[in-house]
């Protein structure tokens, strides 16, 4: 019997966990094949591809990102493949099972939660007897009705085979996410996630996790991510983890975990601090909202004060980037609450900061008490929220238009001084500023093109002459010096009219060959010839100077040295009251 399982992921880079474990449980007792895609590959590709391999049995993992997708190619795989028994399996198609069943006529079987045992149970029926009551676990139709049959008792994590070990992996391990989980479960009860369905938290073994993990680094994965719901629950597990990181990490690898700020003590975090190779830890945290009410509707237990702590500790440590996460539309979060929630989070400076938006996902309590909101959401997948009973349909599409020029202009840190003086000097708080550009890039139809690095400094600026700030010019400087020291070599041709002509540059040089100490030791230390300065340097005028962490107003020059081999741009700055001939 052939049997072939598989998704269609978010983007190339992405594994599917799920998949690798369901083959790794029903081996060696039968042969499984792995058939990934993306979400963007054309369905008749993908069938193509399905239909060379001729399975006997055909499995599909189901998330709110690839069910639309999925069901296309089921479809077109059931008519060219009739004979082909289709499973799905996942949390997309876990719950309200009846109405997959009538919706996906072309799926025989429905996997319900906790997959290993019930497929590898279902593949011994289908080659067998085929009496599918005895299979735990799955929904199909009889007689053109619904049976769902109860599902078993939890696995016991310890005894699950590794889903790393296949040689078809290998290959791609350094190019490629690699997804790892050592628990499941999650002991919080947040109604708006699937995990808060789940009671309990269950532990693999700690040794075999180790094991997969230092086979993984040594065939190559460079990016491990923890799929664990809360990896720090158990604090004495936590670091016995970290610990075994930090000892047996390779150079270039990154561990990406999910956690509870507010529930990690300041003793672990002293430990990262003091321990942890710079990069090698990567935390993402689940915010949501600063709303004590709203939180409390969804039974989400938050305490801000200890989450700040953390964040502000973890930040100060420089060891570890993190990633926030908030969701816009949960109950009682009207739009100027959530403009809060946003400055209250973006105070803290995280790395990355997702804003995200409420989708009310099937099987979760939200769901199900959603005309207790009046929550209006789209029918199909992801099931986004459009309005509630106090944040509209209007107010939505203005939260909208933050996300697109949150993820250029902050998490891709294109421009880190410009943007941290424009949300503590010029607006009035950080969300008004990328509110007010959001609105303004929608307006261009700016979200419709592909972006340039220039392009993002030259819509940026035309953004603030429209806004009519009055200190344009200071912030034009921040963005000369961002955009030079973002650059790896010297840009030929700068998004802006230079300031100097080639006379003015000339004669700057010649000030700095004649005295190089103006511009501190470190330049002096370069020892750069007439003809290094020319062909590595750029000079600007700016009306800012940075200093002992700060920018003050002065008039002054920007040199930009580039360093031949690597690129590396190195800033320095030269007052102008300072020369003699080039004023």
């Amino acid at each position: 019997m052939k049997v072939a399982i598989s998704t269609l992921n978010a983007k190339y880079i992405h594994t599917n966990l799920a998949i690798r474990c369901l083959k790794a449980f029903a081996e060696p007792d039968y042969q499984v094949e792995l058939a990934e895609y993306t979400i963007k590959d054309p369905v008749i590709n993908i069938v193509t591809d399905l239909y060379k391999k001729q399975p006997d049995v055909l499995g599909f993992s189901c998330y709110i990102w690839n069910i639309e997708e999925t069901i296309k190619v089921v479809e077109m795989i059931k008519k060219v493949l009739p004979q082909t028994i289709i499973l799905l399996g996942g949390p997309e198609v876990s719950y309200d099972v009846p109405y997959w069943l009538e919706r996906i006529p072309e799926a025989d079987f429905i996997v319900i939660g906790e997959g290993e045992e019930t497929f590898k149970q279902l593949l011994d029926e289908i080659s067998g007897d085929k009496d599918w009551s005895k299979v735990h676990g799955i929904g199909y139709r009889q007689d053109h009705k619904p049976i769902i049959n109860p599902q078993r008792n939890k696995l016991d994590l310890r005894e699950l085979p590794s889903p790393f070990r296949f040689e078809e992996d290998r290959a791609q391990l350094s190019k490629r996410v690699t997804y790892i989980e050592t628990s499941r479960g999650c002991p919080f009860r947040c109604q708006f996630c699937l995990s808060s369905i789940e009671v309990g938290v269950r532990y693999f073994n700690r040794e075999k996790i180790k094991d997969d993990i230092r086979y993984l680094m040594a065939h190559g994965a460079k990016t491990i991510k923890f799929v664990d719901r809360t990896f720090n629950i158990s604090r004495s597990y936590a670091m016995e983890m970290f610990q075994f990181l930090i000892d047996e990490h390779l150079p270039g690898t990154v561990f990406q975990f999910e956690i509870t700020a507010d529930i990690m003590r300041p003793e672990v975090i002293q430990f990262l601090n003091e321990n942890a190779p710079t990069g090698l830890f990567r935390f993402e945290i689940g915010v949501q909202s600063t709303n004590d009410a709203t939180n409390e509707l969804v039974m989400r237990k938050q305490n801000w004060s200890k989450l700040t702590r953390t964040v502000t500790m973890v930040k100060e440590g420089g060891k570890i980037d993190q990633h926030l996460d908030l969701i816009a539309g949960l109950p009682e979060e009207d739009y100027h609450s959530f403009r809060q929630t946003f400055n209250d989070v973006f105070a803290l400076r995280p790395e990355e900061l997702q804003l995200g938006f409420l989708k009310m996902l099937r099987g979760t309590g939200l769901r199900l008490r959603a005309k207790d909101h009046d929550y209006v959401y789209m029918d199909h997948a992801p099931y986004e929220i459009l309005q509630n009973n106090i944040l509209s349909f209007a107010d939505m599409v203005k939260i909208k238009q933050v996300e697109d020029v949150l993820e250029k202009y902050w998490n891709d840190h294109r421009m880190d001084e410009t943007i941290e003086y424009l949300v503590t000097n010029t607006f009035e708080t950080p969300f008004d500023f990328f509110q007010s550009f959001g609105a303004y890039w929608e307006q261009q139809g700016w979200e419709r093109i592909g972006h340039q690095l220039e392009n993002l400094f030259q819509r940026l600026l035309q953004f603030l002459m429209a806004a009519n700030l009055p200190n344009l010019s200071d912030i034009q400087s921040l963005m000369k010096y961002d955009y030079l020291l973002n650059q790896r070599y010297k840009p030929r041709k700068p998004w802006w009219t230079p300031t100097l002509d080639k006379k003015d540059r000339s004669l700057l040089y010649q000030e700095i060959l004649q005295a190089p100490e103006r511009l501190g030791h470190d330049f002096v230390a370069l020892g750069l010839t007439e003809k290094e300065l020319y062909k590595h340097t750029i000079i600007e005028d700016l009306t800012m100077l940075y200093t002992n962490g700060q920018w003050i107003k002065q008039d002054n020059y920007l040199i930009v040295y580039f360093e031949p081999s690597s690129g590396q741009p190195q800033a320095f700055f030269m007052d102008r009251n300072q020369l003699t001939q080039a004023n």
